[in-house]
């Protein structure tokens, strides 16, 4: 709950500063030389916690697709026509190695039909969805980061560059300015 709240926060700080970076407001915003360099630090800034937000999202990612892909394999077993019909255990010695602390196969296995039940349909079932939710949502918050990054990069690079733009537009006007003089004097 804390760490969604945070990023809920951080993510009304980072549209506003979206939102200021952006257009119009930029222009009208960063004229001043003073808040120029002050948008640019504010860009560099966020763009620095993005960055390191949406690899913090990429661990995040890589633990949830391991998570899952157990998840699927235990609702393939406990899906498994074999298991269900045919009364059989379900044998978990293969992933012994995720269970160092069991010493027998009896601890491996699980046979009784209230515990199969409990086991598939009540934590596997139920964690399967969430797993697979909490994965697409990941991924949609990295997209998200990455457009995000995208965007505040550009922003910063106009920001940065506004000033060059401005005088070369001023040179623009001065050299329009002497062609239309000159032309009326050679007539």
């Amino acid at each position: 709950m804390i760490i969604g709240a945070a990023m809920g926060v951080l993510g009304i700080i980072l549209l506003l500063v979206g939102c200021l970076a952006t257009g119009e407001t930029r222009s009208s915003v960063y004229r001043a030389d003073k808040a120029r360099v002050g948008g640019r630090i504010c860009g560099a800034v966020f763009m620095g916690i993005v960055y390191v937000l949406n690899l913090v999202w990429l661990l995040m990612l890589c633990c949830l697709v391991i998570i899952t892909s157990t998840f699927t394999v235990f609702w393939a077993i406990c899906s498994s026509d074999r298991i269900l019909v045919h009364d059989r255990c379900i044998d978990f010695t293969q992933f012994g190695f995720m269970f160092p602390n069991a010493t027998h196969d009896d601890q491996m296995t699980i046979c009784d039909p209230g515990e199969k039940k409990l086991f598939c349909k009540d934590y596997v079932e139920n964690a399967e969805v969430m797993f697979i939710l909490a994965t697409v949502s990941c991924v949609i918050v990295i997209l998200s980061l990455v457009h995000y990054l995208m965007c505040l990069a550009a922003n910063y690079a106009h920001i940065k560059d506004s000033e060059k733009f401005r005088d070369l537009e001023e040179m623009q006007r001065l050299q329009d300015a002497e062609m239309t003089g000159l032309s009326k004097e050679r007539f």
